[in-house]
C-alpha cells in the first residue's frame, strides 16, 4: 500500500499543477496546516530535478507569505484565533511564560524552529501575538525557511537517482522516520511551550 500511494505522489509531482499545490501547501503550513510541504517538495524534485531549485523557491517564497498570515493571526486575532490552533497543538497554557522573554530571542527562535521539523505556525502565530518586530520575523523566516528548503532540494538535485533508488528502496524506514520527526515536533510543542 505505501508503495502505491508512492508511485500515485510521485505521478501528481510531476504534474503541470504541482508548484501551485507545493505553493498552497507551504503556505498553509506556516500559518494553521499540520503536514510539512517536504511531503511535497522531495517528490516534486525527484520527478524533476532540473527544477529543484524553482521548487526550493516556491516553499520558501509561500512558507513566508504563510508565515506572514501566522503573524497575522497571531497579532490581529490572537484571542479568536491565535489561541484556539495553539490550544489544539498543546501550548497555551505555557504561552505566557514563552511570551516574556521571546521578543528578547525571537529573530533566533523564529530562525531556530524554522529549520526543524518543530510546527513552524506555533512560531509565526507566536511572533504576532508578542509582536515580534515583522521585520526580524521576515528576515529569520527568510533565512530558515530558504536554508531548509533549498538544502532539501539541493541534497536532492546533487545526488539525484542513488537518492531516488535509496528512498524507494527504504521507503518504508524513511516513512516511520518522517513520521516520528513529524509527530516529535508536535511532542515538542508541549513540553517546550
Amino acid at each position: 500500500m505505501l508503495r502505491r500511494l508512492y508511485d500515485w505522489t510521485m505521478g501528481l509531482a510531476a504534474h503541470r499543477r504541482a508548484p501551485w499545490a507545493l505553493g498552497g501547501i507551504s503556505f498553509a503550513e506556516s500559518s494553521f496546516f499540520p503536514i510539512p510541504p517536504d511531503v511535497v517538495l522531495i517528490p516534486m524534485v525527484l520527478a524533476d530535478r532540473s527544477k529543484a531549485f524553482l521548487y526550493a523557491t516556491i516553499a520558501t517564497v509561500t512558507s513566508v507569505l504563510g508565515g506572514l498570515a501566522g503573524y497575522a493571526i497571531g497579532f490581529f486575532l490572537f484571542e479568536a484565533l491565535g489561541q484556539p490552533i495553539l490550544e489544539i497543538y498543546g501550548a497555551a497554557e505555557k504561552f505566557a511564560d514563552f511570551s516574556d522573554n521571546y521578543n528578547e530571542r525571537g529573530a533566533w527562535i523564529v530562525f531556530f524552529f524554522g529549520v526543524t521539523p518543530f510546527p513552524y505556525k506555533v512560531i509565526t502565530i507566536a511572533s504576532g501575538a508578542t509582536a515580534l518586530d515583522v521585520w526580524t520575523f521576515v528576515a529569520a523566516s527568510v533565512g530558515a525557511r530558504g536554508l531548509r528548503f533549498f538544502l532539501v532540494a539541493g541534497l536532492l538535485w546533487w545526488f539525484g537517482e542513488p537518492i531516488r533508488t535509496f528512498i524507494e528502496k527504504y521507503l518504508g524506514i524513511l516513512t516511520l522516520i518522517f513520521m516520528v520527526c513529524l509527530i516529535g515536533g508536535f511532542v515538542a510543542v508541549r513540553y517546550l511551550f
